[in-house]
């Protein structure tokens, strides 16, 4: 830890450098789970560095995502609650970067705060850190800013970043997408990280009970419930792409069915999602009634238990759900693609 370097009157104006530096060293055993051969930097220094090993790819392409977990972090502060966050962060941007095919390689991530508990920067890089293991990704750097006045002491605001590659030849689009293709569902693990300020509204959840244990969410809180970790597909989704075509991939954030398949559809096709064969969890049913919120506005703002969707073709269907299954995802089949420019269809 630093020693020489303390500024009483930056201290004084409410930022306490010598509390990064502890943040940094509580934080450098979660960062250490997620380092990797490739890795060729130590954290602390001005940038992170990491040796690309382009074994079996001929024509290398860098992909790229960014996000944070938005309205979400209301409900860490609420629970008190700061080691899931990260994995939200991490799972936004890598769930992002698989769809096309690449395999994310490194993350960084951004935290600023009111200010700086280390414990709580602690607590927060834990997520993170676990969100890189779950996705083969090494955390090579990151910043925590201080910043009283701008944001309330006890609050934090964070986003990353992430850097993934793919094979030229082996990016997936939807050029191969034609009418009779299957649609395959990989199941959310809740909310996720997208419309909670919906969400918000609709349960009072500044006012609201939050950690009695409901019935309805078979025996969880809605503080805890709400506040599941997105899950991250990238393993289950690289051992997919490694045995089977995969035509296109939709990750199912903001905006829902509604927004997020038509994305990734070419021009003339559209996706026809069999609506009963949705396993939709109990939060979407509670929030739906809780709020009096239509059907549509659901599956236009919620994953409503489908985190991503893939297309394979009819032939290579079971192949895809027999592969997902191996590697954790009770996946199943939710819908086909037709012809057509209405881009989805939920029936």
């Amino acid at each position: 830890m630093h020693t020489n370097s303390k500024s009483d009157s930056y201290a004084a104006a409410g930022v306490d450098i010598t509390a990064g530096y502890k943040a940094v060293e509580l934080m450098k055993a979660h960062i250490a789970r997620t380092m990797t051969n490739a890795v060729s930097s130590d954290i602390g220094g001005f940038g992170g560095l990491f040796e690309l090993d382009l074994t079996g790819i001929s024509k290398p392409v860098l992909v790229s995502g960014t996000d944070g977990v938005g309205t979400k972090l209301k409900m860490a502060f609420l629970m008190d609650k700061h080691d899931t966050v990260g994995i939200d962060c991490v799972a936004m941007c890598v769930n992002d970067v698989i769809c096309c095919g690449a395999k994310p390689l490194f993350f960084l991530d951004y935290i600023a705060c009111g200010k700086n508990f280390p414990e709580r920067i602690a607590d927060i890089v834990a997520g993170v850190a676990e969100g890189c293991v779950q996705s083969g990704s090494a955390l090579i750097g990151g910043e925590t800013a201080e910043m009283p006045g701008f944001y309330p002491i006890d609050e934090y605001d964070m986003a990353g970043f992430s850097v993934g590659v793919v094979d030229k030849d082996k990016i997936v689009n939807n050029k191969l997408v034609k009418e009779g293709d299957v649609i395959i569902a990989l199941p959310s693990s809740g909310v996720h990280s997208n419309g909670f300020s919906l969400v918000r509204k609709v349960f009072d959840i500044e006012n609201a009970d939050i950690k009695t244990p409901l019935e309805e969410l078979g025996g969880k809180s809605l503080g805890e419930t709400l506040l599941t970790p997105t899950k991250i597909y990238v393993k289950p989704m690289l051992a997919l792409f490694e045995e089977v075509t995969v035509k296109s991939v939709s990750h199912i954030t903001g905006g829902g069915f509604y927004e997020n398949i038509p994305r990734s559809l070419p021009d003339g096709y559209s996706a026809k999602i069999d609506k009963a064969s949705i396993r939709i969890l109990p939060i979407f049913d509670l929030i739906a009634k809780t709020g009096n919120i239509p059907e549509r506005d659901m599956f236009n703002t919620y994953n409503m238990g489908v985190g991503m969707s893939v297309v394979v073709a009819k032939e290579d269907a079971d192949k895809a759900l027999e592969i997902l299954k191996a590697n954790g995802e009770d996946a199943y089949v939710i819908g086909e693609i037709v012809a057509g420019d209405e881009k989805i269809i939920i029936e």
